[in-house]
């Protein structure tokens, strides 16, 4: 699964994994979680069951991401709905690019 999305100003993200065919998985279901951003300033937050990434600053490509380059979360989940969202902490619109390998 792969897209990308604009975060407004100073916004968080709604679940960019929200609606996709596997937004909930099996716990010990692998997983590698890819990211990248427009540009300086966006943070991510990963949660499947128990948060595993907490607001990390990301790569500034702009462009979709490359594994394994950009990886941020590589592993076994523990089962339940995945979100990944995304942070804006600067003044100006950024788009925020992932990529979810399963």
């Amino acid at each position: 699964m792969q897209d990308s999305i604009s975060v407004a100003a100073n916004a968080v993200s709604s679940n960019v994994l929200a609606g996709q065919l596997y937004e909930f998985v099996d716990a010990g279901t692998a997983a590698t979680v890819s990211v990248t951003g427009s540009a300086t300033g966006l943070r991510t937050s990963f949660i499947c069951g128990i948060p595993l990434i907490n607001d990390q600053a990301i790569n500034l490509q702009n462009r979709f991401p490359l594994v394994p380059d950009d990886i941020i979360h590589s592993g076994h989940l523990p089962g339940g709905r995945m979100v990944l969202t995304f942070r804006n902490t600067t003044a100006g619109a950024l788009t925020a690019f992932w990529r979810v390998d399963l």
